[in-house]
């Protein structure tokens, strides 16, 4: 059996008296796209940084390709699109410099790049369509393109494990469709993808599979399954029955 991807064994984190996941598990196996679904304040950035490292849980452990997070970032194998307003978009780098951050595991101590890194971010920038923009800063840009510049920065550093946090939000219909078609496209070349979204019309367009979490897994399944009104009820309450119902 393959080692899975993405492996998250029985997670708790607390934030002081504040429990924001609850014995969490998943595993999702490579050369698939997960979309992660729930209301706000129900874990998934905590999901998200814990997978990434960034946090260590009280209980429980999560692995990338069967190593540690820290292993995973050393050696470049997975990439992280965050949520827009965790980025300091006043930071004088241009759309290129960006994305030449995700060649830096590649470039050695110096971080001085070489020609085959100019060739991975350019092939990056045009696959995103921002190759116009690159020398803009990139708090210039619009929110559909500030997420496809972070995309581009994944696809430049050759991630095999990807995390993005709400890529859809506030982005125009051009950018969604845009990231979609990439995101499908590495996972068509074997890339996992990890993806929240509160987008539901979408779901089954994007992903191969989905999670339902409010601190805990609650389902794990095909994304018309997760969609059931009765199983989103579980996790956004009755409102989702009353809107379905109107």
């Amino acid at each position: 059996m393959s080692v899975p991807a993405i492996l998250v064994q029985d997670v708790t984190v607390r934030y002081g008296e504040v429990l924001a996941l609850d014995g969490a598990s998943l595993a999702i196996n490579p050369g698939r796209i997960c979309g992660l679904i729930g209301v706000n304040g129900s874990g998934k950035s905590t999901l998200f940084k814990t997978i990434m490292g960034m946090i260590k849980p009280d209980a429980g452990r999560a692995t990338i390709n069967g190593a540690s997070p820290a292993q995973a970032r050393k050696s470049g194998v997975v990439g992280y699109v965050p949520q827009s307003e965790k980025v300091d978009w006043a930071f004088p780098l241009s759309v290129r410099e960006v994305v030449m951050m995700g060649r830096y595991g590649h470039m050695g101590l110096t971080r001085r790049p070489k020609r085959r890194d100019h060739e991975e971010v350019d092939a990056a920038l045009e696959r995103v369509e921002l190759t116009a923009l690159a020398d803009r800063q990139i708090g210039q840009l619009s929110g559909g393109q500030k997420k496809r510049a972070f995309v581009a920065r994944g696809i430049a550093q050759g991630a095999t494990v990807v995390l993005l946090d709400e890529p859809f939000a506030g982005v125009d219909k051009r950018s969604e469709a845009t990231i979609t078609r990439l995101l499908r496209e590495q996972a068509a070349a074997g890339a996992t993808i990890l993806v929240s979204t509160h987008d539901l019309q979408a779901l089954p367009g994007l992903a191969d599979e989905a999670v339902l979490l409010m601190r805990r897994v609650l389902m794990h399944g095909a994304p018309e399954q997760i969609l059931h009104p009765e199983n989103l009820a579980l996790a956004f309450g009755l409102d989702v029955l009353n809107r379905k119902e109107a």
